[in-house]
């Protein structure tokens, strides 16, 4: 573990590049910061702005769980949602009203699969010593993982003061990673719970914020998103491509699905380079009032699909 941590500050000191080949076309991507690493042997892969440090929205519910997990709260115990959780920073909803009761680990996986604030709220609220020892707690937990960069004020994330940077999200993401019940909860596609309603239950259904999570063609062991408006959209995965485990950390992408595209344009790259996928040819070329137009397609050795990539 010092081993990976060392190889990785050492190589995010150096310039934000690949390292694949000089002549491989390399991915443009809309987030503003990306981290990519090879999650075997610490070694980033890709680099753009991985340590400007940025508000990471909802991201913050990783060291939450992680929180959680540590202290070995019982998952079973039933927690209640307060006045308390109520959101007066962004003015979010929730569905989980005031009165709500559902475990720990309901309330977990809400937070993190979902991405439900009240749910990660009243997690911070029923630990030993309140909110403020939970948030000190997360703190500690980042110095202890080397997160020189971060400082948590929340545990929804809703907060802007609540920062970090790629390069130490990864060192979250391998943490979060560890835990069993984070890698199950993170990628389940879906959980039903059910809420009291007056004199009868109502079953409430919350699907993953990741739709990557649910298309099928990722083999993903680990999902967060995030959005607030300072901190634009998020998203970090440990995901297998090809036969490598990586690591990939987007932060604030200002399309609403920009940071979807940019892990698949990612997936794409690194799967050329592993020789999973080939570029087959160069379908046109033409140019337009702002330069040449290319379009190129691809296709992978195992799929038959014609997927076309940007244009330039």
């Amino acid at each position: 573990m010092r081993k990976w941590l060392v190889t990785l500050a050492l190589a995010v000191l150096a310039p934000a590049v690949p390292v694949f080949a000089a002549d491989a076309a390399t991915p443009r991507l809309e987030s503003n910061a990306v981290l990519v690493v090879d999650q075997q042997e610490g070694i980033p892969l890709y680099g753009k702005n991985s340590n400007a440090i940025m508000p990471i929205a909802s991201i913050t519910k990783l060291m939450t769980a992680v929180v959680v997990l540590d202290a070995n709260q019982p998952l079973e115990e039933e927690l209640a949602v307060t006045y308390d959780d109520l959101d007066f920073v962004k003015g979010t909803r929730s569905r989980l009203g005031v009165g709500t009761l559902l475990t720990r680990g309901e309330m977990l996986k809400l937070a993190l699969m979902a991405s439900e604030n009240r749910a990660a709220s009243a997690l911070g609220r029923h630990y030993p010593g309140g909110l403020p020892a939970f948030v000190a707690a997360m703190n500690r937990k980042a110095r202890d993982l080397g997160m020189t960069n971060t400082h948590f004020v929340d545990s929804t994330g809703l907060n802007p003061e609540n920062v970090s940077t790629a390069a130490d999200l990864v060192k979250l993401v391998e943490a979060g990673y560890r835990h069993r019940v984070i890698r199950e909860f993170t990628t389940s596609d879906s959980h039903y719970v059910s809420v009291e309603d007056g004199a009868r239950n109502r079953i409430l259904a919350f699907n993953n914020s990741n739709g990557l999570v649910r298309q099928g063609n990722w083999e993903i062991g680990l999902s967060k998103t995030g959005y607030i408006s300072e901190a634009g959209r998020c998203l970090v995965m440990q995901a297998l491509i090809g036969d490598k485990p990586v690591i990939i950390v987007l932060l604030d992408s200002w399309g609403k699905l920009s940071r979807m595209a940019d892990a698949n344009r990612i997936k794409q790259w690194l799967e050329v380079q592993m020789g999973v996928r080939e570029t087959i040819q160069v379908a046109s070329v033409r140019p337009t009032a702002h330069g040449v137009r290319v379009s190129r397609v691809i296709r992978s050795r195992h799929d038959s699909r014609r997927i076309r990539t940007r244009r330039m």
